[in-house]
């Protein structure tokens, strides 16, 4: 007997499906207390499918009965901490509180109205043993509101300056972006609040006065 490989297969993307005792409750819930969107709803009415997404993510809630014993869905997002603030403000049942996790996540744990429990967390950064290093002064001077935006945004992501110009540094040098989607959404805002209106090759025009 011989055992074939497995074929190629082309798969980019997986849906959690919970099992809901009221599809259009669950629907409300997600929406309004979460923060997820609508995707689609099917059947009815009242529906007996729903596509319920947050961010590029989505999850599948269907007419049956709840089982939620030993099940649930994790959420990698860009900032748990924006989430959490937001679900605790609408009154999400939160059944773990958000810390640093020993694997490496900082996430929490909230109960939904079928009591399946889901995950919220993003990656620890300062995960693994330290770096050893030697800091040198490097004399910097930089645009003014680009050099208030940098503050903004050390102080956001809990950083340095140092700190922050080195992290984006490091990922340069590696041809990636530091920055998560939810980051960059922050730095526009910041963009808007400190007038940058110049595009990112200004600085091969800059003329100080």
């Amino acid at each position: 007997m011989t055992t074939s490989a497995p074929p190629f297969v082309e798969c980019d993307k997986t849906f959690a499906g919970l099992a809901v005792s009221d599809v259009s409750a669950a629907v409300e819930f997600y929406t309004t207390q979460l923060g997820f969107k609508v995707g689609f709803t099917w059947g009815g009415p009242p529906p007996t499918f729903a596509g319920v997404n947050l961010g590029k993510v989505e999850m599948f809630l269907r007419k049956g009965t709840p089982d939620p014993k030993g099940c649930c869905v994790y959420f990698h997002v860009g900032d748990a901490d924006v989430l959490y603030e937001f679900h605790r403000a609408k009154g999400a049942a939160v059944a773990q509180e958000i810390g640093d996790r020993e694997y490496g996540m900082r996430d929490y744990v909230v109960r939904d109205l079928n009591g399946y429990y889901l995950s919220f967390g993003h990656h620890l950064c300062n995960a693994g043993p330290p770096v050893k290093i030697e800091r040198v002064n490097v004399p910097v001077r930089l645009e003014k509101r680009l050099a208030a935006l940098l503050q903004d945004l050390a102080k956001h992501k809990r950083m340095s300056i140092d700190s922050c110009l080195e992290e984006m540094l490091l990922h340069t040098n590696e041809g990636v972006g530091p920055h998560t989607q939810t980051t960059l959404h922050y730095i526009q805002e910041l963009k808007k609040k400190h007038g940058i209106n110049y595009d990112c090759h200004a600085s091969y025009r800059f003329a100080e006065e």
